[in-house]
């Protein structure tokens, strides 16, 4: 039997991006995959495009919004409707390269696991450049990841039926890496692919002020998500600016 992929993308005034990012599932070389597309309020042709893709493709399967309920709802919206044992997670403006869910799921299957991510590559907005590359670590458990938070959200793929519960919490930002903490918080780990599988897209918006933003962000995880006092923050918070930095070099 052929397990089936449920691939998990919101998406909210995409229009510039959407079409590249479902071409670059289209491509896969996997072909059993649904595609849930969470329309999450758009104001521009998000929409239209969406539809068109999704007339002519049975994999694709829409959810359109008339209010917007933010990505972490929007995620979990789609979670809830997926039919497939395995999910995988695919932002609007990002790419994955053609033998992205192939190499996984063998990889998961080879070696029996159950929470897996790769390396990436992050690239210009016009997707003509690659910035640098994110190498995945061969797996990472729940203390390590508190200080590196390297598992990028477009390359993970999570055996659903080996998880009690895999739901976003409903944070303003960071909320992939708050469920990631979740999913490890029992011992358990997620394994590495040192092999760059998908293209995270770097945006105009992604300037100085949204990266002192996502600084911030993990320490709002820290304190509170996982509740952690001021002084086990702040020793967790320096080494994710190390790592944060040293991954970028």
């Amino acid at each position: 039997m052929i397990d089936l992929i449920s691939i998990i993308t919101p998406s909210y005034n995409s229009e510039s991006y959407l079409e590249e990012c479902i071409n670059s599932v289209l491509n896969q070389t996997y072909i059993n995959w649904e595609m849930l597309i969470v329309d999450d309020g758009s104001k521009d042709d998000s929409r239209d495009i969406i539809n068109r893709y999704a007339n002519s493709e049975i994999r694709i399967k829409p959810i359109f919004l008339d209010n917007n309920i933010g990505a972490p709802s929007a995620r979990n919206l789609a979670i809830e409707k997926s039919k497939g044992s395995y999910l995988a997670f695919l932002d609007s403006d990002d790419l994955w390269l053609p033998t992205k869910l192939d190499v996984q799921l063998r990889f998961m299957k080879e070696n029996n696991y159950d929470f897996t991510f790769s390396s990436y590559n992050v690239i210009s907005e016009d997707n003509k450049n690659i910035i640098f590359k994110i190498l995945a670590p061969n797996k990472i458990k729940y203390s390590q990841y508190l200080k590196n938070t390297i598992i990028g959200c477009l390359t993970v793929m999570i055996n659903k039926d080996k998880f009690s519960s895999i739901k976003m919490p409903n944070l303003r930002s960071s909320h992939d890496m708050a469920l990631w903490l979740d999913l490890l918080r029992d011992g358990r780990y997620a394994y590495g692919i040192n092999e760059c599988l998908a293209n995270y897209r770097l945006v105009k918006t992604s300037n100085t002020s949204n990266k002192f933003k996502s600084i911030y962000d993990v320490w709002h995880v820290y304190r509170k998500h996982e509740g952690f006092s001021f002084f086990y923050s702040l020793y967790n918070w320096i080494f994710y600016l190390f790592n944060a930095i040293n991954k970028r070099i």
